[in-house]
């Protein structure tokens, strides 16, 4: 994939003989997107004032394309400060900053000085975070409100379930979690409640009107609590900008908003944009509709696809065709699969990279020979030059590794499986994460519930009781220092109720506030757990992490909003291996890319999967397939199982079910690929003659009936 180089010593000459050279590393589609609006060969009156879409296809370089647009934005004379990048991690966010400072380093000349800080770079939460926190004043929240992460949310929509007697049910209610998937896709979907438990969650359209009630009480509460949740951040954002007044001065900080991973976003994310720009002037979105697989998180591909009309004036569309990771018959496969897409932005990816072979589609018996089938090929490659980290498996759904896991394992092959326990949900960090909460809100009930229950003595009826005071009154701190805990609880309760108040003390420099928490929590720690000497390391790196923030509030809300992935906390010891094959599912390994790729399972029923019947959720089944077969650099395997044994009623047996190659592979694209079977049929035997008869067994078969 493309890619900039390492900075070099700025070059020499003007600043637009520089600009070329920056320039001429691009293709000459890059370069039309990176110079729309910004020539600085055409006179103020002939730029294009439209807004941009960049069609960009899989490897095309888009990180690369968007950066040098925001370097040469900048050099051209936008100031950094009114310049909006919005991307789906702040990692993509930092990584498009430093993208575009190298840039800007070489076009401005900058020796041994930083290039300009771009400091509305984020995600579309954060930066939602920021903007309600600036103008929390003006839309009536409060201006310590907190953010609960997903498993405070779902404890509070637990709670309040559990306060409407929704709990006691006699029939089956949606539980907490589920409550909270249905609130989530109905914010970020903006479709009615009733459409949405059709669509997604049939079983619980029974519960509507119950739902809409909990809802509404959920709410309140939050409300009352002073929290929004994750949903929250983008539901405001998108209210306050409704408001003409409001859209016209939060809009106008900017002069430009660029987007990546446009296809990834939902009707509120566009429905905010367009309130913030409603001519599309200064507007630049980037993504592939082609990769569009996130609907199951309220996305929707028709942001893309609808783009260039929803404004005054039709966008300009650029597309991104050239291919920097794929050799060409990969690019041939996958090219020949989104074209039988029912709607799409016409493309067709191309490459002058030196081809490998054709990708190959391997007809296996079973899963069992499929798992040997990969692991020989994994070896094989291994062999070959090709390091096990730059060879991945890629699967639909998380289960269907499970035979080649056992393979693997078997022959000791290491690997490591995307997903498992997040850090934000392992116990001794959401409870850390909880005093500092406690202490910032108040009127927090989850992190006050958490927090009081850790110290011995104090149980749910008077931790109730000691929120219900701090609701109650006008100093939340006084009511901490006045409660009277049961006589069990005295000594701890007085050690929580002095370090509450010194976070709560006015100037405490931060992360002073993380040394108090974790002085008072560590003795909890060491009684609640275990295998505490493990989970201490993890909150003695969050305390770390503490010092890279310029104070509580933001530290709590960055955490929230782009957390870490690994925690101690997750089953088995560490893997420490030299080498290690990557096993991903299809939805975790967007973005990346290996040199050799399989793809298990594909076959109707798994690609596209057997619950995806509509046209939408199977043309966005294409999609995913598609995205597993452009991670591959130079090798791709399509594994085809003929059959899956039926495990789930029996612990034994030979019930099994036969599949077909998935039709989004019809005969004709299948010729594209390398086709074999696997294990080979075996040789014929050679011909023997039969002996002469010397029974006449048909006879006598008929005359045991006479």
């Amino acid at each position: 994939m493309q890619r900039l180089a390492t900075p070099l010593p700025p070059a020499a000459g003007s600043q637009a003989e520089r600009l070329a050279e920056a320039l001429a590393i691009l293709n000459e589609a890059q370069r039309s997107a990176v110079l729309h609006g910004v020539d600085a060969a055409l006179g103020p009156a002939q730029q294009d004032a439209r807004p941009l879409l960049v069609i960009a296809g899989a490897g095309s370089g888009k990180t690369s394309t968007l950066a040098h647009r925001v370097a040469h934005l900048i050099a051209g004379g936008a100031d950094p400060q009114r310049l909006l990048l919005l991307t789906f991690s702040r990692r993509a966010a930092q990584e498009m900053e430093r993208r575009a400072g190298q840039v800007l380093q070489r076009v401005l000349g900058l020796a041994s000085q930083s290039p300009p800080a771009l400091p509305w770079a984020g995600t579309f939460h954060g930066i939602g975070a920021r903007l309600l926190r600036a103008y929390a004043a003006q839309i009536g929240l409060g201006e310590n409100f907190t953010i609960h992460d997903r498993g405070d949310a779902e404890d509070l929509m637990g709670l309040v379930r559990h306060d409407l007697g929704l709990s006691s049910s006699t029939r089956r209610f949606p539980q907490k979690g589920t409550c909270l998937s249905i609130y989530s896709r109905t914010v970020n979907t903006c479709a009615p409640l009733d459409e949405v438990l059709k669509e997604a969650f049939p079983w619980c359209a029974e519960w509507e009107a119950e739902l809409k009630r909990l809802f509404g009480a959920y709410v309140e509460a939050k409300q009352q609590q002073q929290v929004l949740d994750y949903d929250d951040l983008l539901l405001y954002w998108s209210a306050m900008v409704a408001e003409p007044a409001l859209a016209e001065e939060v809009g106008g900080r900017f002069d430009h908003v660029l987007v990546d991973e446009y296809q990834d976003t939902n009707l509120l994310q566009a429905a905010i944009l367009r309130a913030m720009k409603p001519d599309g002037r200064g507007l630049t979105v980037v993504g592939d509709d082609a990769q569009s697989i996130y609907s199951f998180r309220g996305a929707t591909v028709r942001n893309i696809l609808d783009f260039p009309h929803q404004f005054g004036q039709p966008a300009r569309i650029v597309t991104l065709e050239r291919n920097y990771r794929s050799t060409q018959p990969i690019l041939d496969v996958s090219n020949a699969l989104i074209a039988g897409a029912a709607e799409r932005h016409a493309k067709t990816l191309w490459t002058d990279k030196p081809s490998a072979g054709r990708p190959q589609l391997v007809l296996v018996p079973d899963e069992a020979q499929q798992a040997c089938w990969v692991a020989d090929r994994v070896l094989a490659h291994r062999e070959g030059g090709l390091a096990l980290k730059s060879q991945a498996v890629l699967f639909r759904t998380s289960s269907h590794s499970a035979a080649l896991e056992l393979e693997l394992a078997r022959r000791n092959i290491p690997y490591v499986k995307y997903g498992g326990l997040k850090f934000l949900e392992a116990a001794h960090v959401k409870d850390l994460l909880a005093v500092l909460r406690f202490a910032q809100n108040p009127r927090g009930r989850m992190a006050g519930f958490r927090v009081t229950q850790m110290i011995p003595g104090i149980g749910p009826v008077s931790s109730a009781r000691l929120l219900d005071a701090m609701d109650q009154a006008g100093d939340p701190g006084a009511a901490v220092r006045d409660f009277v805990p049961p006589a069990a609880a005295q000594v701890e309760w007085a050690r929580f109720a002095a370090t509450y108040a010194a976070l709560r003390a006015p100037g405490l420099p931060w992360p002073a506030d993380m040394e108090l928490a974790l002085d008072w929590y560590l003795p909890h720690l060491e009684r609640l757990h275990d295998d505490a000497a493990v989970r201490r390391g993890d909150v003695e790196q969050l305390a770390r992490l503490a010092a890279g923030y310029g104070s509580r509030e933001r530290f709590l809300t960055e955490l929230t909003l782009d957390p870490p992935e690994a925690t101690s906390d997750r089953p088995g010891p560490p893997l420490l291996d030299e080498d290690y094959l990557i096993l991903s599912t299809i939805h975790s390994a967007k973005g990346q890319e290996w040199k050799s790729v399989h793809v298990l399972n594909v076959v109707d029923g798994c690609i596209p999967a057997d619950v995806a019947q509509g046209a939408r959720e199977l043309e966005e089944e294409r999609r995913l397939l598609y995205v597993a077969m452009t991670r591959a650099r130079d090798h791709l395997h399509l594994l085809v199982p003929q059959r899956f044994y039926v495990t789930q009623q029996a612990a034994r047996g030979d019930r099994h079910l036969y599949a077909g190659r998935t039709r989004f592979i019809p005969a004709a694209d299948a010729q594209r690929f390398e086709q074999q079977t696997w294990p080979p049929p075996p040789e014929r035997a050679p011909h023997v003659p039969p002996p002469a008869a010397t029974i006449d067994l048909l006879s006598r078969m008929r005359a045991a009936w006479r």
